[in-house]
């Protein structure tokens, strides 16, 4: 089978139609391609759009809210979004304890306090503060994008901020670690005075090394030593 190309003399900005023969055992048959300029920008650009990936903080909290909304739906009785409360959240982050990774020890442990134990220790393993704290935080925005009203977010109650304070406070003290945020030290500002005085004295200095006077009509530089 041989494929002839024929030139199509009728051109149009918006589309393209192209024209092939094909001769096998004395028959020709005809095939007409047309193709759709603007239909091919618009497949073009579907699939740039369709590249856009979401940020890593987006997925995480969408992950997030899918667990969140998995645990209602578990819960016995089976809870739905605009019931929940605070102490249904203060419940779902116990419940997440028992995948936590972070050893806390107990005030009965010889290590208590310790950072770095010596030796290992029957201690439970409990979610970190940090975790804890950016969950809620992702958890309280996606509420508020799935309809929510923020006066009434339950990730924002009262008692779930109490309950993060003293799990930071408890988690400080049996790891032996801070989590108080270093403060950083001001830069020193720099008033008008300040520049024009040090302006000032940086030209009396300068004017102080050397004399000048005129000697036959030229201006001759003395400096002092």
């Amino acid at each position: 089978m041989d494929i002839v190309s024929e030139p199509n003399n009728n051109n149009n900005s918006n589309n393209h139609m192209a024209s092939y023969k094909a001769t096998s055992s004395g028959t020709t048959t005809t095939t007409t391609v047309t193709t759709d300029a603007n239909s091919a920008s618009l497949i073009g650009g579907g699939s740039a759009g369709a590249a856009t990936t979401p940020s890593r903080y987006e997925n995480q909290k969408r992950r997030d809210w899918n667990t969140f909304c998995q645990y209602l739906r578990n819960h016995r009785p089976p809870l739905s979004l605009p019931m929940c409360s605070g102490a249904h959240v203060l419940e779902f982050l116990r419940y997440l304890d028992q995948f936590g990774k972070t050893k806390v020890h107990n005030q009965t442990c010889p290590f208590f306090g310790l950072p770095n134990p010596p030796a290992p220790c029957p201690c439970p393993l409990r979610q970190a503060w940090g975790s804890l704290d950016a969950l809620i935080g992702r958890l309280r925005a996606a509420y508020e994008e799935h309809g929510g009203r923020p006066e009434a977010n339950p990730f924002g109650a009262r008692a779930v901020r109490l309950y993060l304070r003293e799990v930071r406070d408890f988690q400080a003290k049996a790891r032996g670690v801070s989590y108080e945020k270093k403060r950083k030290r001001p830069k020193p500002k720099i008033t008008s005075t300040t520049a024009a005085a040090s302006a000032n004295a940086a030209a009396a200095s300068a004017t102080e090394k050397y004399n000048t006077f005129e000697f036959g009509g030229n201006v001759v530089l003395i400096f002092a030593v």
